[in-house]
């Protein structure tokens, strides 16, 4: 029982506990209230009879010395002359008990006689007032009587004449005594009434953030939740503390799969790269033996015009393949000659008539120096790649525009294309191999473009938005670029 409790949620432990804490708190404090409001009543009680008697007795002295009887029958009775019989801590009895414990005088003598023994009337009281030190004034409650008793002693040059009794109603203590144990069990009811749903609201808005976390954290194995998909806890305390190095943790664990997926993908595109650049190899070498016998055929006379036609068609078929073999031979040495303003101005001219063919604005920012220690094969082939998939994306109507910028020893390339964005899963695969979101497309002019891109030792990136793509590459350019 004790081990389900603590395995309950904080959601209920903390509001449970501080609940318990509140509850026995209270009550602790309320009984000794209790307690002490019963020790004021009586010491009061003690005081108010001492002073009382003390005074009879003082009084009484002299009379039992002289044997008269009928004046401390007066001393007696003095005391209810100005008490009202109703009132609740009234005298009930004022009695005088000889050395042998027989009556003497009482304020009553009708209910206590003189001269009875007083075991007659309050057997425990005899049986007390044996054990009651002579010299000291006493409070003697019967546990079986509702009566409660203060015994002075009257002496005179230290000699005990009597003892002197003042007979209370256990009423005189016990009504005021409950009456403030009511008061006080009202404090506390009101006490809890207040700070029992102060304590629950606390502790709910204390331990539904630590829930949330709790949660959230849970399903980090499988699953790694976003920011935003929990409340931000914003008080700068040991619990905020553990929310901002969640988020931190968020962060890193956001950073280390981003850059899983790009070491996973690189190393894919790599391993399929080095195996379509030997299956390129392999064909290559047979390919440009039949492209030589087509030629060679085509050379002698006296083929007839079906026969020719025929060829024309093997012709263009081989080197439609060889086209696509040389696109993936990407991994050969790159060309020894340096880029220049040139390489890129001839681009421009060659896209001019590509762009108004297919009704599209052209836009271009060139800013190059006169030449560059980088591959020009290699960048002439890159931008006319992206160009011309920025064309075949582009909405009619629509525009293209490309820059290639030179800035802090780095070469950026810059193609933008109006038109339909990347979905989430295209742009997974969009430097795959064979992959093509176009018709007619062969899908390796993004893949070419990549490997070229990762061998210059740059990046490419590319952002999508509704009605825009932007492929951003930037180069570093050093003195071993130019070795490669």
């Amino acid at each position: 029982m004790i081990i389900n409790f603590f395995n309950l949620s904080f959601k209920y432990k903390i509001p449970l506990w501080g609940s318990l804490l509140i509850i026995l708190t209270t009550f602790s404090i309320s009984l000794v209230l209790i307690y002490r409001s019963y020790n004021i009543l009586e010491n009061t009680l003690l005081n108010s009879a001492q002073n009382l008697g003390f005074t009879i007795a003082q009084t009484l002295a002299p009379t039992l010395l002289h044997d008269d009887i009928w004046r401390a029958f007066e001393i007696v009775k003095a005391p209810f002359h100005n008490i009202s019989p109703n009132h609740s801590g009234a005298l009930e009895s004022v009695f005088v008990l000889s050395i042998e414990h027989k009556i003497l005088v009482s304020s009553q003598p009708k209910k206590l006689p003189m001269l009875s023994p007083i075991n007659q009337f309050f057997p425990e009281l005899d049986k007390k007032l044996n054990q009651v030190h002579n010299q000291i004034i006493t409070i003697i409650e019967p546990s079986s009587s509702k009566q409660l008793f203060v015994v002075i002693p009257v002496i005179d040059n230290n000699k005990q004449l009597a003892t002197l009794v003042l007979n209370y109603s256990q009423e005189s203590l016990n009504k005021p005594f409950f009456q403030s144990v009511i008061s006080t069990l009202i404090i506390c009811f009101l006490v809890l009434l207040i700070l029992l749903p102060i304590n629950w609201y606390w502790g709910q808005h204390m331990a539904l953030p630590l829930v949330q976390l709790a949660k959230k954290m849970d399903s980090i194995p499988s699953f790694l939740p976003k920011k935003d998909e929990i409340e931000h806890y914003n008080y700068d305390d040991e619990l905020g503390h553990l929310f901002d190095a969640y988020y931190r943790m968020l962060d890193s664990l956001h950073e280390k799969e981003l850059l899983e997926q790009g070491i996973i993908k690189s190393e894919r595109l790599a391993v399929v790269g080095r195996l379509t650049s030997s299956i390129a190899h392999e064909i290559n070498n047979p390919l440009a033996g039949m492209l030589t016998a087509l030629d060679t055929l085509k050379q002698r006379g006296n083929l007839d015009e079906k026969t020719l036609h025929t060829l024309g068609l093997l012709e263009r078929g081989l080197l439609q393949v060889s086209d696509t073999v040389a696109a993936l031979l990407v991994e050969a040495r790159h060309q020894k000659r340096n880029l220049s303003k040139q390489d890129v101005d001839d681009i421009k001219n060659l896209i001019k008539p590509m762009a108004n063919k297919a009704n599209l604005r052209l836009e271009i920012n060139i800013n190059v120096p006169p030449t560059l220690p980088i591959p020009a094969g290699s960048i002439r082939q890159i931008l006319m790649n992206l160009i011309n998939n920025a064309i075949q994306s582009a909405n009619t109507n629509g525009l293209i525009s490309y820059s290639v910028i030179f800035d802090n020893n780095h070469l950026i390339i810059d193609v933008i294309n109006s038109g339909s964005c990347i979905s989430a899963e295209q742009m997974h695969h969009l430097f795959e191999p064979f992959v093509s979101y176009h018709e007619g497309g062969h899908g390796l002019g993004l893949w070419v473009t990549y490997q070229l891109v990762n061998q210059m030792e740059g990046k490419i990136e590319v952002k999508s938005t509704d009605n825009q793509v932007r492929f951003t590459i930037t180069i570093p350019i050093n003195s071993s670029s130019n070795e490669r």
